[in-house]
């Protein structure tokens, strides 16, 4: 894990955060066609990861039988309203059970703001209206992991290094 002193780590939340908040408040485009398409759900303007409800990252410990559904998930820190990463399954009470990178990440999030005395408020958050069938899910979860540049995934470390992993 590269360390970050104080100061970068400030700046590099600090970046996310604006690109993130002006995809918030920014007005999807509308692309013209010559055919009426039928509108769908699966639509990643529609979806504000930072308007569902949170949830404790510990949820995955509760003893649960049912394997659970379909969801798309976002890992948020609602103290720096920061979208930190995008999921999706299909079995949300499994998901988290065994191994999955993002959780290291978290966990070495959580060390340096510790380090540094800030404050955080690292949770998770379930959009459960995802489709059900695999293909589409996931190319609504890349559609969303480009529009928010979610920093803990892969495809946006490009844009935000990979510090945490």
């Amino acid at each position: 894990m590269l360390l970050m002193d104080v100061k970068a780590l400030k700046r590099w939340k600090s970046q996310i955060s604006a690109h993130q908040q002006q995809v918030r408040t920014t007005e999807p485009t509308e692309q013209g066609t010559l055919f009426a398409v039928p509108q769908s759900h699966i639509d990643s303007d529609a979806i504000d990861p930072f308007s569902l409800s949170p949830s404790p990252l510990s949820f995955y410990r509760s003893p649960v039988e049912d394997p659970g559904q379909s969801c798309l998930y976002f890992v948020i820190d609602m103290m720096a309203h920061l979208l930190l990463y995008v999921g999706e399954t299909c079995k949300s009470n499994h998901r988290w059970k065994g191994v999955h990178d993002c959780k290291g990440y978290i966990e070495n999030y959580l060390d340096l703001h510790y380090q540094y005395d800030l404050p955080t408020a690292v949770n998770i958050a379930f959009w459960w209206d995802a489709p059900v069938k695999t293909r589409p899910r996931q190319r609504l979860e890349l559609a969303l992991i480009k529009k928010w540049k979610s920093p803990f995934n892969k495809e946006n470390w490009k844009y935000w290094g990979q510090p945490f992993g």
